[in-house]
């Protein structure tokens, strides 16, 4: 399936930069696309205004879920 056809949906929300990475890393490791926005947001402004949105494809949803529920991170 091509990626740039494919749709994207929040998976988690974060005020946290660096567990917002993490579980992007552990996604990554496990070949599962996906995209991290407003990280960037989120890094100069201190507060949640900014939330960091992980998002995964649509058919990823179930599969990326269960890799992050069994990570204590």
């Amino acid at each position: 399936m091509d990626r740039n056809t494919t749709s994207l949906v929040v998976l988690n929300i974060y005020d946290n930069p660096t567990q917002a990475e993490i579980a992007k890393s552990i996604l990554d490791s496990a070949d599962i696309f996906c995209v991290l926005h407003g990280e960037y947001m989120s890094s100069i402004y201190t507060t949640s205004a900014f939330p960091i949105r992980l998002m995964v494809r649509t058919e990823d949803v179930a599969n990326a879920t269960a890799l992050l529920a069994n990570d204590s991170y």
